[in-house]
């Protein structure tokens, strides 16, 4: 089975959106690396962060690395001589997956804000549609960090019984107060811009601004002061000394972000971005039975693996700690795994000397 390159699964028909509306024959993008197995029982299902594209690993196809190259690939934590590692582009993101800022095939439009509401269940079903199209039937493990994380709950909710294993990174079974204060005002911040226009902007009138702040935010929200005080400290930057105006970038921390900033801005369509936002503050296991606990009670896999880190802010360490406890049940292997990293919800993408270990001792089993 060929891999490594993006490639595209077309659902035949109407597909039916968790909170009311219909996409009509929207497209999934993934990756896979590996082959299936001859039992076919061998496959890693691995949902992405809100940002990220389905090029999570390097191959030959396309030797740029993705974005957890360091645990996708050959002798890696999730090896894909043992595995067959697929990766899913979340619908409604802007990678290849139907999505706001793709056309209508109805009426030959981009969709923009006529766009349905977007769940993660409607990602995790964007998931299903890729393994119906690979002909896999059984999954040796789901993995999602982050946003993915809740995804790959969506997944084993919607579809009991498809996966043995289920690792989890960095997520929760629901968006705190907090979490979704901050992505609200994200989402203001891009709205607010004037070239927003109720997203009807063009390509050459982007709402860069707003975007700009909505990603400084986020990089705040992903990192921990911890890191920055031991990696910045009170660094100065030049540019105020090199433009004389008294309000420029005086600090190292602040070019930090404005690299990033402008890193992000060009690279992910807005509309999008306030989609996949939204919907993983919609996320809530409890609306999937009379609470979180009957929620989960409906999850079958056998062994599951829940990754926190202490200095998360975004998904605090205390929710992971109550995901393993409400995932306990007789006959199934529970592990929770804290780890020390200082680098905060984005930990799972650069602290690999910690996460490494972690996620290889689930797939070594």
């Amino acid at each position: 089975m060929a891999g490594g390159a993006r490639q595209f699964v077309t659902v035949d028909g109407a597909f039916p959106l968790h909170r009311g509306g219909v996409l009509s024959r929207p497209t999934i993008a993934y990756e896979t690396w590996g082959e299936p197995n001859r039992a076919r029982d061998n496959a890693v299902l691995v949902f992405t962060g809100l940002s990220p594209s389905a090029h999570a690993a390097s191959s030959p196809e396309d030797p740029a690395p993705g974005w957890w190259e360091e645990v996708i690939g050959p002798g890696r934590p999730i090896d894909t001589r043992r595995f067959f590692v697929i990766c899913v582009n979340s619908l409604g993101s802007c990678f290849g997956s139907t999505g706001p800022a793709s056309r209508n095939p109805e009426t030959g439009e981009i969709y923009r804000r006529s766009f349905p509401v977007l769940s993660l269940e409607d990602v995790a079903r964007g998931g299903q549609e890729v393994l119906r199209h690979l002909g896999v039937e059984s999954l040796y493990a789901t993995v999602g960090p982050s946003m993915g994380g809740m995804t790959a709950l969506a997944f084993e909710i919607l579809f009991p019984g498809r996966s043995e294993g289920l690792m989890i990174i960095s997520s929760a079974t629901r968006s705190l107060p907090f979490a979704t204060a901050l992505r609200s005002l994200q989402r203001e911040m891009i709205r607010r811009d004037r070239n927003w226009k109720e997203g009807d902007y063009t390509p050459g009138a982007l709402p860069l601004t707003g975007m700009r702040l909505a990603r400084k935010l986020g990089m705040i929200t992903y990192r921990s002061a911890e890191e920055w005080r031991g990696r910045f400290g009170r660094e100065r930057s030049c540019e105020e000394c090199e433009t004389g105006d008294p309000f420029a970038h005086s600090f190292e921390i602040e070019a930090y972000l404005e690299h990033h900033a402008n890193k992000f801005t060009g690279q992910f369509d807005p509309n999008c971005y306030l989609y996949l936002s939204r919907a993983s503050d919609l996320f809530d296991v409890a609306d999937h039975g009379a609470s979180v606990e009957a929620g989960l009670a409906r999850i079958q896999s056998k062994r599951v693996c829940v990754i926190g880190v202490a200095t998360d802010i975004l998904y605090p360490l205390h929710q992971q700690q109550e995901l393993a406890e409400q995932l306990q049940q007789p006959g199934r292997e529970v592990q929770f795994v804290e780890l020390p990293s200082i680098q905060g919800h984005d930990s799972f993408l650069v602290d690999m000397d910690n996460f490494r270990p972690a996620i290889a001792a689930f797939f070594s089993r």
